[in-house]
């Protein structure tokens, strides 16, 4: 019984306010296909979680994520 947890950060979409229902489902079904695939996992008992997490709560390499990319930019 896979259980996957996408965390995405809430931005892109049409508003800029995180990813769409249309486009959560297509994560959903594509990962459910992807371990029914490779790893012949039934998708009746696949479970995806998907969290959205605000920009200012997700850092990389000791920098909340705007700041990072500014400076990679």
């Amino acid at each position: 019984m896979p259980y996957v947890n996408i965390k995405i950060t809430k931005e892109g979409g049409p508003e800029g306010n995180g990813p769409t229902a249309g486009e959560k489902a297509e994560l959903i079904e594509g990962v459910t296909e992807l371990l029914s695939r490779v790893l012949n996992k039934k998708p009746s008992t696949t479970f995806v979680v998907i969290n959205e997490v605000a920009l200012e709560d997700w850092g990389i390499g000791g920098l909340p994520v705007m700041q990072y990319r500014q400076q990679d930019a």
